[in-house]
């Protein structure tokens, strides 16, 4: 799921369970407990650092019904990038949904960190090779960062990652700015011999001082040939764009 920093959205989950959980995964950490609720006395109790905006900013909440339990999450931030999943008890065993990746695109203005990613599309034949771009320009926090690599296929229900950089401050491809604090790093992903499996839209995430940041894409649209032979006296081949 992708959304523009400060719109809403609504993480579903329908199971028929009297206790049901979220969790929350931010990219590189281990999942946090958020929320749980009973629907058979109403109550839903809040855990770790979320209780403030479940009880006082009210920017997050949970809306319980018989067979669901929704996660609201209000004017998004760029730090509610990451995966949620839903926890149902059944036959008195936890089990986990398949996650929700929420990824949130906008500018993390208090950092002054921006990432561009080019080219925004790509239109290459299977075999061939070609190298994203992700480009990081940030005044605090530099060298104190780690950028992953997601994939959102066609037909997939959520992007998954597909490469990190890690601890990326010796990675970094510096390029300073004359007369600016700025600093720029540039990140490559190459990809080489394509196939059909490989088209989707790849997103460049950063995580710096607590936060994650996504780029808007790049589109890698795959075209593959469809073959049709004919022998009616002569043999031919026809050979066409899918």
């Amino acid at each position: 799921m992708v959304t523009q920093l400060g719109q809403s959205v609504s993480l579903t989950c329908f199971c028929r369970s009297h206790f049901i959980s979220w969790y929350k995964e931010t990219v590189g950490e281990k999942p946090l407990l958020m929320a749980s609720s009973y629907y058979h006395n109403k109550n839903i109790f809040y855990y770790n650092n979320f209780n403030k905006d479940f009880t006082e900013t009210k920017r997050l909440s949970v809306k319980r019904g018989f067979d669901s339990c929704n996660l609201i999450i209000s004017k998004t931030e760029s730090g509610d990038s990451a995966t949620y999943y839903c926890v149902a008890m059944v036959e008195n065993k936890f089990k986990f949904g398949e996650g929700t990746v929420l990824i949130v695109k906008g500018n993390i203005s208090s950092n002054s960190m921006s990432v561009l990613q080019q080219p925004l599309s790509e239109s290459v034949q299977p075999g061939d090779s070609v190298t994203l771009n992700c480009t990081i320009h940030t005044e605090t926090c530099a060298g104190e960062h780690s950028v992953y690599w997601f994939r959102h296929g066609s037909g997939e229900s959520h992007p998954g990652i597909i490469y990190t950089h890690g601890d990326s401050s010796d990675q970094c491809e510096k390029i300073p700015e004359a007369g600016s604090t700025t600093q720029s790093c540039v990140y490559n992903l190459p990809k080489r011999n394509l196939s059909l499996s490989d088209a989707g839209t790849y997103y460049c995430a950063v995580a710096s001082c607590g936060e994650i940041l996504f780029g808007n894409g790049t589109k890698l649209d795959i075209e593959g040939k469809l073959c049709i032979t004919k022998i009616p006296h002569i043999f031919s081949q026809m050979c066409g764009k899918i």
